[in-house]
Protein backbone atom coordinates (compact mmCIF):
# COMPACT_ATOMS: atom_id res chain seq x y z
CA UNK A 1 0.00 0.00 0.00
CA UNK A 2 1.57 3.58 -0.75
CA UNK A 3 0.47 6.84 0.79
CA UNK A 4 0.75 9.86 0.07
CA UNK A 5 3.52 11.96 2.33
CA UNK A 6 4.13 15.64 0.59
CA UNK A 7 4.29 16.95 -3.18
CA UNK A 8 6.06 20.12 -4.62
CA UNK A 9 6.94 22.01 -7.34
CA UNK A 10 10.31 22.72 -7.69
CA UNK A 11 11.25 26.47 -7.94
CA UNK A 12 10.90 28.39 -10.89
CA UNK A 13 13.93 29.99 -10.38
CA UNK A 14 15.91 26.50 -9.76
CA UNK A 15 14.31 25.26 -13.36
CA UNK A 16 15.58 28.72 -15.01
CA UNK A 17 19.77 28.08 -13.40
CA UNK A 18 19.69 24.44 -14.33
CA UNK A 19 18.38 25.56 -18.07
CA UNK A 20 14.59 23.98 -17.82
CA UNK A 21 11.73 26.00 -18.91
CA UNK A 22 8.70 23.58 -18.12
CA UNK A 23 7.36 22.84 -14.42
CA UNK A 24 8.28 19.95 -12.63
CA UNK A 25 6.08 18.14 -9.95
CA UNK A 26 7.46 16.12 -7.12
CA UNK A 27 5.07 14.17 -4.97
CA UNK A 28 6.49 11.89 -2.35
CA UNK A 29 5.01 8.24 -0.69
CA UNK A 30 5.43 6.05 1.72
CA UNK A 31 5.14 2.81 0.89
CA UNK A 32 4.07 0.20 3.60
CA UNK A 33 4.78 -3.31 2.37
CA UNK A 34 2.72 -6.60 3.94
CA UNK A 35 4.70 -9.62 2.28
CA UNK A 36 6.73 -12.10 3.58
CA UNK A 37 9.84 -10.32 3.05
CA UNK A 38 8.33 -7.86 6.02
CA UNK A 39 8.24 -11.14 8.30
CA UNK A 40 11.20 -12.73 7.75
CA UNK A 41 13.72 -8.99 7.86
CA UNK A 42 11.71 -7.00 9.46
CA UNK A 43 11.39 -3.58 6.99
CA UNK A 44 7.83 -2.80 6.66
CA UNK A 45 8.34 0.67 5.45
CA UNK A 46 9.53 1.74 1.84
CA UNK A 47 9.16 5.06 -0.03
CA UNK A 48 8.55 6.29 -3.87
CA UNK A 49 9.22 9.57 -5.25
CA UNK A 50 7.00 10.07 -8.81
CA UNK A 51 8.68 12.94 -10.84
CA UNK A 52 6.85 14.91 -13.34
CA UNK A 53 7.67 17.18 -15.87
CA UNK A 54 5.10 19.17 -18.24
CA UNK A 55 6.52 19.69 -21.40
CA UNK A 56 4.53 21.64 -24.08
CA UNK A 57 2.98 19.19 -25.67
CA UNK A 58 3.70 16.34 -23.31
CA UNK A 59 3.97 14.86 -20.13
CA UNK A 60 6.90 12.89 -18.70
CA UNK A 61 6.59 10.34 -15.55
CA UNK A 62 9.60 9.00 -13.89
CA UNK A 63 9.52 6.97 -10.58
CA UNK A 64 11.39 5.65 -8.16
CA UNK A 65 10.36 3.23 -5.48
CA UNK A 66 12.93 1.68 -2.31
CA UNK A 67 10.28 -0.68 -1.15
CA UNK A 68 12.44 -2.03 2.14
CA UNK A 69 13.59 0.79 4.06
CA UNK A 70 13.45 0.15 7.63
CA UNK A 71 10.55 -1.38 10.75
CA UNK A 72 10.62 2.38 11.68
CA UNK A 73 7.97 4.08 10.52
CA UNK A 74 9.03 7.75 11.98
CA UNK A 75 12.36 7.45 10.61
CA UNK A 76 10.89 6.00 7.00
CA UNK A 77 8.22 9.80 8.18
CA UNK A 78 11.95 12.02 8.89
CA UNK A 79 13.58 10.69 5.39
CA UNK A 80 10.96 11.66 3.37
CA UNK A 81 10.72 15.17 4.79
CA UNK A 82 14.41 15.57 4.47
CA UNK A 83 13.87 14.27 0.83
CA UNK A 84 11.04 16.65 0.32
CA UNK A 85 12.61 19.67 2.10
CA UNK A 86 15.93 19.04 -0.61
CA UNK A 87 13.57 18.42 -3.74
CA UNK A 88 15.33 14.93 -4.18
CA UNK A 89 13.85 13.65 -7.68
CA UNK A 90 14.04 9.67 -8.51
CA UNK A 91 17.73 9.39 -10.01
CA UNK A 92 19.09 10.37 -7.09
CA UNK A 93 16.84 9.42 -4.01
CA UNK A 94 18.62 5.44 -4.11
CA UNK A 95 22.31 7.37 -3.78
CA UNK A 96 20.79 8.94 -0.87
CA UNK A 97 19.31 6.25 1.36
CA UNK A 98 22.44 4.50 1.12
CA UNK A 99 24.43 7.89 1.98
CA UNK A 100 21.88 8.31 4.87
CA UNK A 101 22.79 4.18 6.19
CA UNK A 102 26.00 5.00 6.37
CA UNK A 103 26.07 8.36 8.14
CA UNK A 104 24.06 8.72 12.07
CA UNK A 105 20.64 8.23 10.50
CA UNK A 106 19.21 5.22 12.33
CA UNK A 107 17.43 3.28 9.87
Amino acid sequence: MKIFFGGTFIEKEKLEEAGIEHPIKLEYYKIINEDEFVKKNNEKYGIKIVKTEYLQNDTKIEDKTIKYISNNEQKVNDILEILKHNEVTPISVQDIICDFSKSSIDL
